[in-house]
This record gives C-alpha cells, sequence and structure tokens, in this order.
C-alpha cells in the first residue's frame, strides 16, 4: 500500500497556458501521458457509500488495476492509500490489496462490477526538486469526464509529493497561486464521476460528527475539527454559485461559523498569529454572505404567512418585489465573494497552517473539553440572567454564547454520554431556534425598512411585533428548561 498525499486545484482553462512559464518548472523537463481511466461499482453503488474507488487506467500499453480510499479533501488537500498492479480490463484480481478486511469487501462484489463512467485526459507533467530532499510532481490534467451521453470539463492542476514534507508541497502550491487563479478542490475526478452518473441535482452539504479518538492529542482534533468545517464549506461552493437555492448559502455560513467557533475554542492552545491572522478573514468572508441569507430568509419565512393572511394588501406586494431585487444583487455579491481570488487563497493558506501546526500532549483532550465548555456554560448562564425582558441585543448576545457552546458540544460529542449529551443537546437546540426566530423578526423589521425607505408598513409591524410577544411568552420557559439540566460532561 502506498499513501498518496497530493494538492488538487482547478484552473481555468484560459489560464492553463501560462502554467509552463511559471518559475517552479521552467527548469524542468516537461513530459506528457494520455491517461483513460474506467471506474466501476456495484449497480446500487457500495464502494461509494464505503468511500473506495476502483478503476482500470490506460496507460499508453500498460493497464494498471488502482484501489483508492476516496477520503475528503479539504483546502485541496488529500491524503489517501493506493494499492495498484498491472491486469488486464475485466480481470479483477485484488490479491495486490493488503487490507485484509477491505480486500474481502472488494471480493465479495467483484461479480456485480460494472463501468460507471471514464475520465479521459492528457496529463503535462513536471517533477521538481526545490530542496534536497523534496521531490515534487507538477501535473496538469486536461480532458472530460463522461458518463454516459454526460460529460464534464477537467482542467486542473495536481502537486503529488514524492519525497518530502507536506510543508513542502504547500510551498509549492501557494507559489503557483501567487501568479495563477487556482482553486483548492474539495472533490476529486472520482466524485465528480459518481455526481455526472448519477445525474442527481446538487444537495447541500451539512455538517457531519468529527472523527475524534480518544488517543488524539487537543491539537489533532482541533485540525479534524475544522477540517470537517472546511469539507462542508467546500461541499455547497458549486451550488452557491450555481444555484439561487438559499440553502447552501445557509450551510456556507453554518460551516464557517463553526469553523470560527473551533478557532475561538481552542484560541488558548493555538499560536496568536495564526488567530490574528485567519479569524478575522473568516468573518470578513461570512459577513459578506449574511445579507443575502438575511433577504432569504426575510422572503421565504417572513413574508409569507403574512402574504397568506393578507393576500391582496398593496403593501405586501410591493414590499416582495422591493426585498427580490435587494436579494438579487446580494446574490450576486455573493457568487462573486465564492469566485474571488481572495477566498481561494484563503483556503489554501489556512489548511496549510492548520496542517502545519504543532502537536502537543498537554493539555489532554480530557481535561481541555470539560474545561473549555464549563466557560462557555458560564456565560451562557450569566446571558440568561440578562435575557428576562425584551432586549433584543441580550437576546443575541445569548444566541451567540449558546451556539457557540451548541457547536463546542458537539465537536466533543463522543466524549460524552450518550443520553445525557441528547438530552442537554436537544434543549439547547430548542431555545436556539426560538432565539433564532426572535433574531429574525428584529432584522426582518430593519429589512423593511430598508427595502422602501421611507415608507413604513403597520401592517408588517404589527405582524412581526404579535409574533415577538408570542415568542417571548415562550422564551422563560425554555431558558429555565435548558438550565435545569445538569451539564453532560460533568459527573454525578
Amino acid at each position: 500500500m502506498a499513501l498518496e498525499t497530493e494538492i488538487k486545484l482547478s484552473l481555468p482553462a484560459s489560464a492553463a497556458r501560462r502554467l509552463p512559464a511559471h518559475g517552479l518548472l521552467v527548469d524542468s523537463k516537461p513530459l506528457r501521458q494520455k491517461l483513460v481511466n474506467t471506474y466501476y461499482d456495484t449497480p446500487d453503488r457500495r464502494l461509494q457509500r464505503k468511500r473506495v474507488a476502483v478503476r482500470y487506467r490506460q496507460k499508453g500499453t500498460e493497464w494498471l488495476l488502482t484501489v483508492k480510499s476516496d477520503a475528503p479533501s479539504p483546502g485541496g488537500l488529500a491524503q489517501r492509500s493506493e494499492w495498484e498492479a498491472p491486469g488486464q480490463p475485466g480481470d479483477f484480481d485484488f490479491a495486490h490489496v493488503d487490507n485484509p478486511k477491505l480486500r474481502r469487501f472488494l471480493e465479495s462484489v467483484t461479480p456485480e462490477l460494472v463501468p460507471l463512467f471514464t475520465t479521459d485526459f492528457t496529463r503535462n507533467f513536471w517533477v521538481v526538486v526545490p530542496q534536497a530532499g523534496t521531490r515534487i510532481e507538477v501535473a496538469l490534467d486536461r480532458g472530460k469526464i463522461v458518463a454516459g451521453e454526460r460529460q464534464e470539463p477537467i482542467c486542473e492542476v495536481e502537486l503529488e509529493l514524492l519525497e518530502g514534507d507536506v510543508a513542502s508541497l504547500f510551498t509549492a502550491a501557494l507559489s503557483l497561486q501567487s501568479d495563477l487563479p487556482l482553486h483548492p478542490e474539495g472533490a476529486s475526478k472520482a466524485e465528480r464521476g459518481y455526481r455526472l452518473a448519477s445525474a442527481e441535482a446538487l444537495v447541500p452539504s451539512k455538517a457531519t460528527d468529527v472523527p475524534l479518538e480518544m488517543g488524539m492529542t487537543s491539537i489533532a482534533v482541533f485540525r479534524s475539527t475544522v477540517f470537517s468545517c472546511l469539507s462542508q464549506l467546500q461541499g455547497n461552493e458549486r451550488g452557491l454559485r450555481e444555484s439561487n437555492a438559499p440553502e447552501f448559502i445557509h450551510q456556507a455560513r453554518v460551516a464557517m461559523r463553526r469553523l470560527r467557533s473551533a478557532i475561538r475554542l481552542w484560541r488558548p492552545l493555538l499560536p496568536e498569529e495564526y488567530v490574528n491572522n485567519f479569524d478575522p478573514r473568516w468573518r470578513t468572508l461570512a459577513n459578506q454572505l449574511g445579507d443575502t441569507r438575511n433577504w432569504d430568509v426575510f422572503i421565504t419565512e417572513v413574508l409569507p404567512p403574512i402574504s397568506a393572511a393578507f393576500p391582496d394588501h398593496s403593501d405586501l406586494q410591493r414590499l416582495l418585489s422591493q426585498a427580490m431585487n435587494h436579494l438579487a444583487d446580494c446574490r450576486k455579491a455573493a457568487q462573486v465573494v465564492m469566485t474571488s481570488p481572495t477566498y481561494s487563497q484563503l483556503l489554501l493558506e489556512f489548511t496549510a497552517a492548520t496542517v502545519a501546526l504543532a502537536e502537543s500532549k498537554k493539555p489532554p483532550l480530557t481535561m481541555f473539553a470539560p474545561r473549555s465548555l464549563n466557560k462557555r456554560a458560564k456565560r451562557v448562564a450569566a446571558l440568561a440572567v440578562e435575557t428576562r425582558d425584551s432586549n433584543p441585543e441580550a437576546r443575541h448576545a445569548l444566541r451567540v454564547a449558546l451556539k457557540r457552546l451548541r457547536y463546542a458540544l458537539e465537536f466533543f460529542a463522543p466524549l460524552f454520554p450518550a443520553r445525557r449529551l441528547q438530552r442537554y443537546h436537544q434543549s439547547a437546540a430548542g431555545l436556539l431556534d426560538l432565539l433564532g426566530r426572535m433574531n429574525d423578526n428584529v432584522v426582518a423589521e430593519q429589512l423593511a425598512v430598508a427595502a422602501q425607505p421611507g415608507h413604513h408598513s403597520d401592517l408588517v409591524r404589527g405582524w412581526l411585533a404579535g409574533r415577538n410577544d408570542l415568542m417571548l411568552g415562550q422564551l422563560a420557559a425554555l431558558l429555565g428548561d435548558f438550565l435545569s439540566h445538569q451539564p453532560p460532561w460533568e459527573h454525578g
């Protein structure tokens, strides 16, 4: 088995011709290969569900059978197990796979394997030696993915580490990115092929459980956590760029909030320059998407019940029209942000710096987690005392603090008893839902004014005030219920 370590970067076709002239490559001799890869799976996609890829690659007159673990690629970085051996298409001999469990699985599905899609591309590549002890293959792949009658172009740069450390790989990638519009890709060719073969509509990517094992250091858990957030963020990029569906931008913002919460949670263990560099940049990016999300909520959640109750009210029709115009402008701005060099650079630089964080066994995770959660729980309890009245600012501060506590609890969830954790989490989620809807009301009133300056609809303001009064009546009970639960990280 080999461990393949590479960085994948997409490149506009119009910029591809500039790559060979880059200073990193000018002293290296370019080589060229034609590569045709056919990917196989069972009709019910069992390999895809296990995140395993099986392909036959034609390289000149040679055929290679390859098995890969198709792990996520946060920030473009992919580290995958790979098994490769000569063979002939249609002959699936997995004797070279030295993972017994994986080999048994592959052998069990062999009779059902069928071709699913093909990647057909030309690879121009250079082997560079930026320093003694470091060798990197830089490859430019141009071609297409084919699944039945459907096709999708390939134009990407892969940097594979042949010898040396991962830091050198990122140094080379950042050097290329400084002169070329390269964007870190979260999806492999195989993932894109599966998506093309299924012909399914894009689905918003939601947060998943963070991999956590008891032997991991606190910094290793941080790295795993933020990479999970990056995977969620990048899983929504395409939908955000190409679709007007509100959920893509919502989930992208959730990913960034979770990521920033992780940075703040682990701040005592992180280098000051790391926090000072990246936290403000992620905050700026999240804020640039915020207006779009606010208008989405206003149009899809706040206005519909008012319009249903008063379908012929002219104020509402004018308000909806103006709100739609604002949303269109904000969505275009958000799409520009998500295709900007600033975003691409942030992804690559953040991933590089996160990979480079020094490990430390102190404090142990079993000490760091409860201590961090206690700090956040005390903050929530203190703000709860200030939120017994109708002050929107106090409610917003409580909502932010409670979100940070909930995210921290989710990051550390495997450490605590599942039943107590579930009760505590459900109570927090109910309270957060109410606080979120109350905050939407506050923002909605501001947006109603922004949509029609100088024109104040008594109908909308009256509706929002009535809804707010109803929710205020529920707040004390939900707050009391949450505070009554014993935190799951406390013994008792």
